[in-house]
């Protein structure tokens, strides 16, 4: 029986080295193909952009300077210019695993690295008298950086899917109370994108009883700090994730990380900080010791005079261009149903100040009337998010308008008069806000948004849970940047509802 035993451990270890392999492969395979295609970008656009300025002439640099006879083709520059371009993406770990997939930050890092290039090209030319064509520049520079970020989004399109499949994902160890360990592999479980796949749970006190709320990630789970070694052996991991907990001192994440491979594995130490973007985040050494400094938000000051104005030049722009589109839908409101176009309702806005609403109407006249049974019916008049599924009030064309948000058009005038922003939370009734908590409350010390988090995240079939969490989250960290970036989702959204709008 000993035997036995011994057999199918040493089964389960290699299993788990071979996936440990896999795991590593992935990395290469992936940084290697964003080497290639890098490269046929850079040659592209490069040579493209010296073939539109020159032609096929082969002009040469002009050189000042004690060597007068210097003749240098703008070919060899060329080369010369791909070569420095792929050096300092490589330098600037933009095809780095933890980077590749992760967007904004994946984005910043190339506009970041060519610039420097495209600065310390500048200063060569500079000092050395080297009569670069002005235009050559400026076109190939904006050119490679936009070609670079096209690749680099069609990839993280791609990664998106096979990560939803578990492929090319990190294999992550949590390492931490059963609480916290729990809680971020929840939310680490919600985006498979962001890929790290939870492949065991390692406890570091004794076993405890967690909130429903946490989900079961049907995963090996091991206790105590001295059975991380062995978990990461027979799950295959390559990657530690540690979270807090009581045991986890400062001494015990130093023995941790000794017993790691800095070739084969990962160290990841999770902060206890919840729905905090990296804008906020600042890091510094103090002591030896890594402090992280996190801003307060504001809810005053130039950041909202710019998003104030950002809102009154979008919302007039898109009233104009969208002026015949509002008058057919004004229209087909009229002609098929009985009742006025607008619908006004009282909603409750910034700092709790009441304010009306305008939507195309997309229900019966009496739809107000029947909102409390219907809540009542279904059981949800004690939540703070009046959502009736399979409406019976709703229009025949009502239900098109909604699926499509076309409805919400007319709320550009409430943008233009200042009670809401193109992009926040989602305007509630005033019955709603009588239900709030302290938590939810903060959503009212941002302006309500024809747009947001909400819109782009799941639209009606979030929960009350989902929908605060996610309007939170933006109060606690929106910026002028991630507003576009919402706005940009929201018109893919609108155009390709699926099946989670009604």
């Amino acid at each position: 029986m000993g035997e036995v035993m011994f057999g199918m451990r040493n089964a389960l270890a290699a299993d788990a080295s071979a996936k440990a392999l896999i795991a590593r492969d992935w990395r290469t395979r992936l940084g290697r193909r964003l080497i290639f295609t890098d490269f046929l970008v850079l040659v592209w656009v490069v040579f493209g952009v010296q073939i539109a300025w020159f032609g096929f002439d082969s002009t040469n640099l002009s050189f000042q300077g004690a060597l007068e006879d210097l003749a240098i083709n703008y070919s060899a520059v060329s080369v010369v210019l791909v070569a420095a371009w792929m050096t300092i993406l490589k330098v600037y770990d933009t095809r780095d695993a933890r980077i590749i997939g992760a967007g904004p930050t994946e984005y910043r890092l190339i506009a970041d690295s060519s610039l420097r290039l495209f600065g310390i090209v500048a200063i060569i030319a500079f000092l050395f008298h080297i009569n670069l064509a002005r235009g050559y520049i400026l076109i190939a520079l904006p050119s490679g950086v936009a070609v670079l970020v096209l690749s680099r989004w069609l990839w993280r399109q791609w990664l998106r899917v096979k990560r939803q499949a578990g492929e090319f994902s990190a294999r992550v160890l949590l390492v931490g109370s059963g609480h916290s360990v729990r809680h971020l592999g929840t939310e680490l479980a919600r985006h498979p994108e962001a890929g790290y796949r939870i492949v065991g749970e390692c406890w570091a006190g004794p076993p405890q009883e967690l909130p429903r709320a946490y989900a079961d990630h049907s995963v090996p789970v091991y206790y105590h700090l001295s059975s991380v070694e062995r978990a990461m052996t027979e799950t295959g991991a390559d990657t530690l994730v540690i979270t807090s907990g009581d045991e986890i001192t400062p001494e015990n994440v130093r023995r941790l990380s000794w017993m790691l491979d800095g070739e084969r594995h990962h160290l990841i130490v999770g902060a206890s900080l919840a729905d905090v973007t990296g804008p906020r985040i600042h890091s510094r050494l103090v002591a030896g010791l890594p402090l992280i400094h996190v801003e307060v938000p504001r809810y005053d000051g130039p950041k909202h005079v710019g998003k104030r104005v950002f809102d009154l030049i979008g919302a007039a722009l898109l009233l104009t261009l969208l002026s015949p589109l509002l008058i057919l839908l004004a229209v087909a409101v009229k002609t098929t149903s009985r009742g006025s176009v607008i619908y006004r309702q009282e909603r409750i806005g910034l700092n709790g100040q009441s304010f009306t609403m305008y939507k195309f109407r997309s229900m019966q006249v009496d739809a107000d009337a029947k909102l409390a049974s219907l809540l009542a019916e279904q059981g949800t008049d004690d939540r703070p998010l009046f959502k009736v599924e399979n409406d019976p009030r709703i229009t025949r064309l009502g239900r098109f308008l909604r699926k499509h948000s076309l409805d919400e058009f007319p709320q550009l005038f409430n943008v233009l008069f200042g009670n809401m922003s193109l992009v926040g939370p989602r305007p509630q009734r005033l019955g709603e806000v009588a239900l709030y908590d302290e938590a939810a409350k903060r959503r009212l010390l941002v302006k309500p948004g024809m747009s947001g988090m909400w819109q782009v995240g799941g639209r009606s079939s979030l929960s009350w849970e989902d929908s605060l969490k996610l309007d939170l989250f933006y109060v606690e960290n929106w910026s002028l940047i991630g507003d576009i970036i919402i706005l940009w989702r929201t018109v893919k959204a609108v155009a390709a509802p699926g099946k989670q709008a009604w």
